[in-house]
């Protein structure tokens, strides 16, 4: 079995979580800076093949009413087109409030304001993959 990386894709950064190889553990992995989409897609490419990854889980950005918004049609774009490039299956994890449980665990570790957005995507992406996990 391989391993699982989760998604946070956003308009400025990529937040990468992974799990460990039996799938069972989620880590924070990194945050990409987002530049064009060829260049971000080969970037998470680069780590699907360092890594392994066997499936991609990425997080959903729906409205609180569990509606879909411009950003989900953004979202969908970039993942079906790494999903495309890879080869590797893809599922979707609603990522609602996922930001602001990243800030929350941020805020209450004592991490500095200016170093928080370093981390922010990295941690929501280790959520929306956590909550994958713990449901399967």
């Amino acid at each position: 079995m391989g391993r699982i990386l989760g998604l946070d894709i956003g308009t400025k950064t990529i937040g990468l979580a992974i799990s460990d190889p039996l799938g069972m553990i989620a880590s924070n992995l990194k945050t990409i800076k987002r530049k064009d989409l060829n260049t971000d897609i080969q970037s998470v490419i680069d780590v699907i093949n360092v890594y392994d990854v066997t499936l991609l889980v990425c997080g959903l950005p729906l409205n609180m009413n569990g509606d879909s918004g411009k950003q989900v049609s953004r979202v969908k774009n970039v993942a079906e087109r790494i999903k495309d490039r890879s080869g590797i299956n893809l599922v979707y994890e609603d990522e609602r409030l996922t930001t602001v449980s990243a800030e929350r665990c941020l805020i209450e570790s004592k991490v500095r304001r200016e170093n928080r957005k370093k981390y922010v995507d990295q941690i929501a992406a280790s959520i929306i993959l956590k909550s994958y996990l713990d449901r399967r």
